[in-house]
């Protein structure tokens, strides 16, 4: 399954957009192979399993030009890469704990000529700055990530829907999310055919939430 898969649901996409995409492939498997960030079944359906994926994000909120994009435990960039390409005029932050993961987002980076993103080394408790929006992909239970990116988000929103975290998670979130009384949660399944989507969501935390 290939960089078509992308072009099928994001039909406005021009030739350099188009041109990154088909990039990502060979630019993750050449890396993966020198330092496992993907796993070895995922990086033959990466499309499906990580770059459409990370862009289900979109379906649910466009970015306006000079956003300012947090992703917090990007691994080998989900969802920051592919929201980067898609979004050339929004500033990307792509954040982890995990060195040799940001080695590999880095050469992407640098491979695709990416100029609106940056890759750090960090905890995301050690970032300075403020976003409009924090995405994620999985990387802890709401509450932790709650607590982890507590103060990263800009008060004053530039959207029309109030600046805050925007999640992608799958299976039953009930428990998980119970505690938080604004939070909305929206259907993958509703955007992309795809079997695998069938329990896949975002979840979108505006930053003044009640719980």
């Amino acid at each position: 399954m290939k960089a078509e898969l992308i072009f099928k649901y994001f039909t406005t996409l021009n030739e350099e957009q188009k041109e990154r995409f088909i990039q990502l492939e060979a630019l993750y498997q050449d890396w993966n192979q020198k330092i496992n960030v993907v796993s070895r079944k995922d990086i033959d359906e990466l499309y499906l399993r990580h770059v459409l994926h990370s862009m289900g994000i979109a379906k649910i909120q466009a970015f306006n030009e000079g956003s300012e994009i947090l992703d917090v435990g990007t691994g080998g960039g989900f969802p920051g890469i592919p929201l980067a390409i898609l979004f050339p005029n929004v500033n990307f932050t792509l954040v982890d704990a995990i060195g040799k993961k940001i080695k590999v987002v880095n050469e992407v980076i640098e491979g695709l000529g990416l100029d609106n993103v940056q890759a750090l080394h960090s905890r995301v408790e050690d970032i300075p700055g403020q976003f409009d929006f924090i995405v994620s992909r999985a990387v802890a239970a709401m509450p932790t990530f709650v607590h982890w990116t507590k103060g990263k988000i800009k008060k004053d929103s530039a959207h029309q829907r109030k600046n805050g975290i925007l999640y992608l998670k799958g299976g039953d979130l009930t428990e998980e999310l119970q505690g938080y009384e604004t939070v909305q949660v929206f259907d993958l399944s509703e955007y992309f055919e795809e079997e695998f989507f069938d329990t896949k969501k975002v979840v979108y935390l505006p930053q003044k939430y009640k719980g």
